[in-house]
C-alpha cells in the first residue's frame, strides 16, 4: 500500500481531540461512514493557509507565544511540502483533513502543535477552508469563461457575413449570420461571468473566529486574519458563519446555468454536424467512431457536455436538499456539501477548457448554411415589412405575404425567384425594389441596428465584446 494512500488499517488514535468523553472506540464501520478525509484532503493546502494566518494572529494577540508560532509555521510548511510531494500519510482514523494535519504537526513539534487549535473549531475551520478553495476555483472558472469567449469571438469574426437560417420551433424563420448566432452565446457567457463574479463577493467573507457557534472568550482579531487571507471582511454572526452554505449553493447554481448554456450550444453543434444539416465539421480530436459502423464520426464532446449538465443540475438539487431541514448551527450533514461542490467545479473547469479548444477546431460549410437559409421562405417577414413601409397595415401585409408564400410553395421556388409581375398580382404596392429585401444578403443587411444581424452590427458587437473582456 502506498504511503500517501488512506491507511485503513491504522490503529485507533488514543489522543483524538474528543476521545476523553467516550468509554469505547468508534466502530470500524462508523469510521468509514463518517470519515471525510478521502475527499476533503483536497482542501489541505487551504487548511494550512488558514492555520498559518490563525497562528500568527494568536501570536500577535499574545494568546500563544512567539516561539510556538515559529514552530507552528515551520511545521506547517514542512507538512505542506510533504503533501505537495505526495509523501503525506492520510489516516482514516483521523477522520478529516484537519485532524490529519494537526496530528502530524503535533508529532513534529510537540505541544506547540496542540496550541494551534486555540480559539477555533473544526466548524469555522472547514467553512474557512472551503471558502478559500472556492474563491480560487471561482477565479479559475472566470478565466475559463474568458478563454471560451475569446474562441467564440475569433470564430464569429470569421463569419460576420456567413448567412444561415435563424430558427424558431426548429423551423426556418429568418436569415441571420453565423457570426451573429455565435455572439448570442457570448452574451450568455457574459452573464455567467457576472454571476460568478457576484458570487465571489459573498464567498470572500471570513468565518474563522466563529469557533463552534458562539465565538470565543480569547481576545482574537478576526479582521487581522481576514486581511492576511485576502478576505473582504468577516461573517458577522457566529451562528450563521459556521452553518451557512449559501456560497456553495450559489456557486453550483451559477454552474448549472453556465452548463445549461453550453448544453444548448452543444445541441446545436450536434445538429449542425449531422449529415442532415452539414453546417459544420468538428475536428477529429473531439470525436470518436463506432465499434461496428466504420463510417461514423460521433460528436462525443458536445454530447457529454449535454449529459454532464444533468449531473451539475443534480448537484444543485442535492445541496438545496441538504440544507433545507437543518436547524442552526453546524450539523454533520454539512460534510455532504463537499463532494457535489468539488465535482461541480471539476466538471465546469474541464468543460470550459475543452469547449474553448473545440471551437478553434470547427470547420464551417458556408454553402450548406446559405442553401438551408433559402429553404422555408426565410425572407417572408422582409416582404411584409416592405409592404408596411409602402403604407399597408401590418396585419394586411401579413395576410398578403401568406398568400404569396402559398403560391411559391405550389410553384416550388423561393420568393426571390418570383417575377415582379407575379408578385404584383398580390399587391400593386410591390415594385422592382422589392428584390433588395427578398435576397438573403438584403435581409440581413436591413437589420442594421444594435443587436441586429447586419454584418456591420456584428462587427461592432465583436469589437465591443473584445473591449469588454480585455
Amino acid at each position: 500500500m502506498q504511503k500517501n494512500s488512506l491507511n485503513k488499517k491504522a490503529k485507533s488514535q488514543k489522543n483524538k481531540s474528543w476521545s476523553g468523553r467516550f468509554s469505547e472506540p468508534v466502530a470500524e464501520l462508523v469510521k468509514k461512514y463518517t470519515a471525510s478525509v478521502d475527499f476533503d484532503k483536497h482542501l489541505a493546502e487551504f487548511d494550512i493557509q488558514g492555520s498559518l494566518a490563525h497562528a500568527r494572529m494568536l501570536g500577535v494577540q499574545g494568546i500563544i507565544s512567539k516561539k510556538d508560532v515559529s514552530a507552528i509555521e515551520k511545521g506547517l510548511k514542512e507538512i505542506l511540502a510533504e503533501i505537495q510531494a505526495g509523501k503525506f500519510e492520510w489516516l482514516l482514523d483521523l477522520e478529516d483533513v484537519h485532524l490529519n494535519i494537526e496530528k502530524r504537526l503535533t508529532d513534529k513539534i510537540g505541544n506547540a502543535g496542540k496550541r494551534l487549535h486555540t480559539g477555533r473549531s473544526r466548524n469555522d475551520q472547514v467553512a474557512t477552508d472551503v471558502r478559500l478553495w472556492l474563491r480560487a476555483t471561482t477565479d479559475g472558472v472566470l478565466t475559463g469563461i474568458h478563454k471560451l469567449q475569446t474562441s467564440i469571438l475569433d470564430l464569429a469574426e470569421l463569419h460576420v457575413d456567413t448567412i444561415m437560417p435563424g430558427l424558431t420551433h426548429l423551423q426556418v424563420a429568418q436569415p441571420v449570420t453565423f457570426g451573429h448566432h455565435l455572439m448570442a452565446y457570448f452574451e450568455m457567457l457574459k452573464r455567467d461571468a457576472e454571476r460568478f463574479a457576484d458570487c465571489r463577493k459573498r464567498v470572500n467573507k471570513l468565518p474563522l473566529g466563529a469557533v463552534a457557534l458562539a465565538g470565543t472568550s480569547y481576545p482574537i482579531n478576526r479582521e487581522m486574519v481576514a486581511k492576511t487571507l485576502g478576505f473582504d471582511g468577516v461573517c458577522e454572526n457566529s451562528l450563521d458563519a459556521v452553518s451557512d452554505r449559501d456560497f456553495a449553493i450559489e456557486f453550483t447554481a451559477a454552474s448549472a446555468v453556465l452548463m445549461t448554456h453550453l448544453s444548448r450550444f452543444s445541441e446545436e453543434l450536434i445538429l449542425w454536424s449531422s449529415p442532415r444539416f452539414a453546417f459544420i465539421e468538428i475536428a477529429d480530436r473531439f470525436c470518436t467512431g463506432s465499434s461496428i459502423m466504420p463510417q461514423k464520426k460521433n460528436p462525443d464532446v458536445p454530447e457529454l457536455v449535454r449529459g454532464k449538465t444533468g449531473r451539475v443540475n443534480g448537484h444543485l438539487v442535492a445541496l438545496l436538499t441538504l440544507m433545507k431541514g437543518q436547524p442552526l448551527a453546524y450539523n454533520k450533514d454539512n460534510q455532504e456539501d463537499k463532494e457535489p461542490l468539488f465535482d461541480t467545479a471539476d466538471t465546469v473547469l474541464i468543460t470550459l477548457e475543452i469547449y474553448a479548444d473545440m471551437l478553434r477546431g470547427i470547420a464551417v460549410n458556408k454553402a450548406n448554411m446559405r442553401q438551408a437559409a433559402l429553404e422555408g421562405f426565410a425572407t417572408a417577414t422582409d416582404l411584409a415589412d416592405y409592404l408596411v413601409k409602402k403604407d399597408m397595415p401590418f396585419r394586411d401585409a401579413h395576410e398578403v405575404v401568406a398568400v404569396v408564400v402559398k403560391h411559391a410553395i405550389k410553384k416550388g421556388c423561393d420568393l426571390s425567384a418570383l417575377s415582379l409581375a407575379e408578385l404584383q398580382k398580390f399587391s400593386e404596392l410591390i415594385q422592382q425594389d422589392v428584390y433588395k429585401v427578398l435576397t438573403l444578403e438584403g435581409s440581413v443587411a436591413s437589420r442594421n441596428h444594435i443587436g441586429g444581424t447586419a454584418p456591420t452590427q456584428v462587427k461592432k458587437a465583436i469589437q465591443r465584446a473584445r473591449k469588454f473582456i480585455n
